[in-house]
């Protein structure tokens, strides 16, 4: 089992104290970025428990959101589209655009080399047969996260733009960058709240209790720290 470093440890002792203790995040924000010291703009990054039945394969949370503060983050974009979609896909922001022969060609070199899938409805019939090794990926476009859509041309816009979609895993936990240590604690506190809210959104149908179970927060090299939910 791989061991944390003496600069995670050195973190990790410092919040000892406190580990138990839950922060607003405003001052959860604070901490983390106090111990965010590595020699790059680390993510911020909020860790979301829900209360979900782990057995079903329908209790999921996803969904899409915008944050007030953006990062810039570069994803190429594939797109599935019509043919008389693919230009304007293109010029839309898609890094890569069209139909039954993009599907083709994926299935044939297995090789999958854009951050994002988008689709037209009507070409989700195709995708069918790429649809495990996009699913392993977590790649397979879906009504839910609003990458499967009509309006194709509008959400390669949106998604381009910044908008970002966001699941829980097979654990229940949603895993979401919120920002980079360069942000403001204002900033990071904006963005932890719109992500909060939208998951907050998404309860699964049958789900139980309060869909939140805990949350918390931390920077890509250091510990976690507990923020009120």
């Amino acid at each position: 089992m791989s061991k944390h470093s003496k600069r995670y440890q050195s973190l990790k002792n410092k919040l000892s104290q406190e580990e138990k203790r839950i922060f607003e995040i405003e001052e959860a924000v604070k901490k983390v970025k106090e111990g965010a010291n590595a020699k790059f703009d680390e993510s911020i990054e909020a860790h979301i428990k829900l209360n979900l039945d782990k057995k079903s394969g329908t209790q999921v949370v996803r969904g899409t959101i915008v944050f007030p503060k953006s990062w810039g983050k570069s994803r190429r974009i594939a797109a599935f589209v019509t043919p008389e979609k693919v230009k304007e896909a293109k010029e839309a922001g898609a890094a890569i655009a069209g139909g039954e022969e993009l599907v083709q060609k994926i299935k044939t070199t297995q090789k999958v080399n854009f951050d994002l899938a988008l689709a037209e409805p009507a070409m989700m019939r195709h995708l069918g047969q790429i649809g495990k090794l996009l699913g392993q990926k977590g790649l397979m476009p879906n009504p839910k996260s609003e990458t499967v859509t009509p309006n194709i041309i509008a959400a390669i816009k949106e998604f381009a733009s910044g908008k970002i979609s966001f699941k829980s895993d097979e654990q229940g936990i949603v895993h979401q960058v919120i920002g980079k240590m360069s942000f403001s604690e204002a900033e990071l506190a904006n963005n932890f709240k719109v992500l909060l809210e939208a998951v907050k959104k998404q309860a699964p149908e049958g789900q139980k209790g309060e869909l939140v179970n805990s949350v918390s927060v931390c920077s890509t090299m250091g510990p976690g720290v507990r923020v009120r939910n």
